[in-house]
């Protein structure tokens, strides 16, 4: 059966049950023609799928867009049939990546359907859009589709038109694409924005690494307190997804790259592309004297058919975000980011962001302040080297983001008239043809909903998988427990244990619920737990200096591995090489009984060095120290293996793994900061080997272990053996 599988995998069902706090996740297939979808389990040749889906030329893939699902932001897509809309197939991802693999699949068996029906019988005929730009773009779906929507629907005339993606109620009239430079014949944008679409831009200033442009042309329609427009343009090492979804959050993950972000909420979602938002604005103007500012605008985005993303903001008022006390409104006069994808570079993906804004920022008197204007306006544009330096300085890039749920400033009670007076005034065009077309297009309504109510599971079915989830953590987290406690007072180290919380000069065991993993489920939702209890006992750690590196350190006689294999105990020892003019080598010994054949840490211990470089990984923190030391040092989980050079010493009762920190410039500048104020600091480190797949999951940690303030004189010269190898 499964031989002429185009594409699987699993996606949320979308629609409005649940299991407990988790999805529902369907494994969908497209196989060969069909579009299948089965309930949990891989299926067999004698499954029967929960819903399926012939698809030929007649289908259409709707892009959703971004919805709200139980508490979390899903971007969801829907198949169906235009001449049997009310047989579809709705699912969702967390991701966008996700779900444009899946748009991608689904298209690819529609066009060669559209193909075939070609050179049969020339049914479907491939329709070429041309959208009047004088700039070389693709336009994207959501523009060209929506224009052709509704004559798709009340005309059947024009059976050679091709569609295969359907998106939204498309850009808001409100909203000026500033992306575009429309030929003045064509456009059909007002006069008043007509400033936005000439070409006349010179260079300001570079800034931080980026170039900055203004807006050459004056305007006189608008009040003297709104600045040029300006834009900043900048290079960031991510793909245009991951920038967006980044772009997109409203979240306390907006503090790390954006500077003027204080606080945003959700006011109204108009559509899956189009959303109402409050925005606080962190603008350091001589705060004690100037009011802080707010502002309530639309936001709108789309993805281009090259694979750019563009967001459009404009400012709107809107009776459930009045004015805030304490903050002065500004007005948005027109904004946003274009996203465009560059060839990779080192193997690294690039984007070129540009970012926009022309902003009046009001207030009776320092609104007119030139100084006041320009420097806000530069301080919201350098969100974008904010963004580059976010991801330069982002190891774990393995699994996409998913983009957060905002805060939503109305109430649940806002009643749906309210929202339907919002999409008219958003688009004025589109209440009249809904209303002249309501009982034609009575069934396409119907089919937008999200209130779906496919792939309804027994609730005792539900029951049982929910059970059987919780079970299969339970079972994990027992396979890899040793069964018997192993006596630790025969092991010893140089650096002694101490579990007082103000002791110095010492170390004890960090508890694991205070870093977090990856879940059972993360392939699923990217969700994280604590930790929880180690796999292995952290039994000594030893603290070593001498003239030259250190390496090998398990030889040593008398050291905790040396006894553990004495014991017949396995071990695991890492050596955390410092450089320097006197180098130190910190060294934790983990202990346990027996590996458990077939786990992840057993495949670990006896993979190679490429499997072992792309799995292990340290979590961080600093509990205690000066802010500087504990930005520069983090709590972003690090592959070490791709980060530092690591040499690994497998022997049959241990494996040894020496990092050598100053193998890195970055490292090693962070250590140079940390080894200065090293005795006031108090840091966790976690040890674990990365989980990438749902059998592997979920993550459970070698060991953790709090050291504080530690003494560089406190250190040992070791006598080392000859190293035979």
């Amino acid at each position: 059966m499964l031989s002429k599988v185009v594409y699987e995998g699993w996606m949320v069902r979308y629609g409005r049950r649940k299991i407990g706090r988790s999805f529902i996740h369907m494994r969908y297939f497209v196989l060969g023609s069909r579009l299948l979808a089965y309930y949990k389990k891989k299926p067999q040749d004698n499954q029967v799928p929960i819903k399926t889906m012939v698809i030929d030329g007649n289908c259409r893939v709707e892009d959703r867009g971004l919805k709200t699902h139980h508490g979390h932001m899903v971007y969801v897509l829907c198949v169906y049939n235009k001449k049997e809309k009310h047989h579809r197939i709705t699912m969702a991802a967390f991701n966008i990546q996700e779900a444009l693999i899946w748009r991608e699949k689904i298209e690819l068996v529609i066009d060669q359907h559209q193909g075939s029906q070609v050179a049969n019988g020339n049914k479907y005929v491939s329709f070429e859009y041309k959208s009047g730009m004088d700039n070389g773009r693709t336009a994207s779906s959501s523009d060209h589709e929506s224009q052709f929507s509704a004559q798709e629907d009340e005309d059947d005339a024009r059976p050679n038109l091709m569609r295969r993606t359907t998106i939204g109620n498309g850009l808001p009239e409100s909203v000026f694409d500033w992306t575009r430079e429309l030929d003045s014949e064509l456009s059909n944008q007002n006069i008043n924005n007509q400033a936005f679409s000439r070409k006349h831009w010179r260079l300001l200033q570079c800034q931080n690494g980026l170039r900055i442009f203004e807006e050459l042309l004056e305007v006189d329609y608008l009040p003297r307190s709104c600045s040029r427009a300006m834009k900043a343009v900048g290079v960031v090492e991510g793909t245009c997804e991951e920038i967006f979804e980044l772009v997109m959050s409203m979240d306390g993950t907006r503090f790390e790259w954006d500077c003027s972000f204080q606080y945003g909420s959700l006011v109204e979602e108009v559509d899956g592309h189009t959303a109402l938002l409050y925005h606080r604005l962190q603008l350091d103007w001589f705060p004690m004297f100037v009011w802080p500012r707010d502002l309530c605008y639309v936001r709108y985005w789309r993805r281009n058919d090259d694979g750019s993303y563009v967001v459009l903001f404009r400012s709107r008022e809107h009776e459930n975000c009045g004015p805030q006390p304490g903050y002065v409104r500004a007005h948005i006069e027109s904004g946003g980011y274009n996203i465009s994808p560059l060839k990779p570079r080192n193997g690294r993906p690039r984007a070129q962001v540009q970012h926009l804004m022309q902003i009046d920022l009001k207030g009776w008197g320092v609104g007119y302040v030139s100084s006041f204007q320009q420097h806000c306006l530069l301080q919201m544009l350098n969100s974008v080297a904010g963004l580059r330096e976010w991801f330069a300085q982002t190891d774990e890039r393995n699994a996409p983001p998913r983009i957060p749920v905002m805060v939503n400033m109305t109430s649940a009670s806002v009643s749906s008239e309210k929202g339907e007076k919002l999409h008219a005034s958003l688009h004025p065009s589109a209440h009249t043809d809904q209303i002249n077309a309501a009982n034609r297009n009575s069934v396409m309504m119907e089919e937008y909903s999200d209130e779906d109510e496919e792939f309804q599971i027994p609730e005792a079915e539900q029951e049982a998988d929910s059970s059987g989830l919780e079970s299969d953590i339970k079972r994990t987290a027992l396979e890899e427990e040793p069964v018997d406690q192993i006596d630790l007072s025969c092991f010893s180290g140089n650096l002694r244990r101490n579990d007082r919380d103000n002791a110095r000069d010492c170390w004890k065991i960090s508890e694991g619920n205070n870093f977090r993993v990856r879940s059972k489920h993360f392939c699923f939702d990217k969700t994280k737990i604590s930790a929880g209890k180690h796999l292995m006992d952290l039994v000594a750690v030893d603290w070593f200096k001498d003239t030259k590196r250190m390496d090998h350190v398990a030889r040593r006689q008398g050291c905790a591995a040396q006894v553990a294999l004495e014991k017949g105990l396995f071990s695991v020892v890492i050596n955390l090489q410092v450089p320097g003019s006197t180098h130190y080598s910190m060294v934790f010994y983990f202990v346990t009984k027996e590996l458990v054949p077939g786990s992840l840490l057993q495949r670990f211990v006896d993979g190679d060095d490429e499997f072992r470089n792309s799995r292990l990984k340290l979590i961080p923190s600093v509990p205690k120290g000066s802010w500087i030391v504990r930005q520069s040092v983090g709590s972003t989980p690090c592959l070490l293996g791709k980060a530092v050079d690591c040499n690994y010493i497998r022997d049959p009762k241990y494996l040894e793994i020496d990092v050598d920190i100053g193998s890195s410039t970055v490292a090693n500048g962070v250590l140079g900061l940390v080894v200065g104020v090293i005795t006031t600091l108090v840091v966790d480190m976690a040890f674990l080997v990365q989980a990438n797949s749902t059998d592997e999951l979920p993550e459970r940690l070698i060991g953790a272990v709090r050291v504080s303030h530690i003494e560089l004189s406190s250190a040992i010269v070791p006598k080392l053996e000859q190293d035979p190898s």
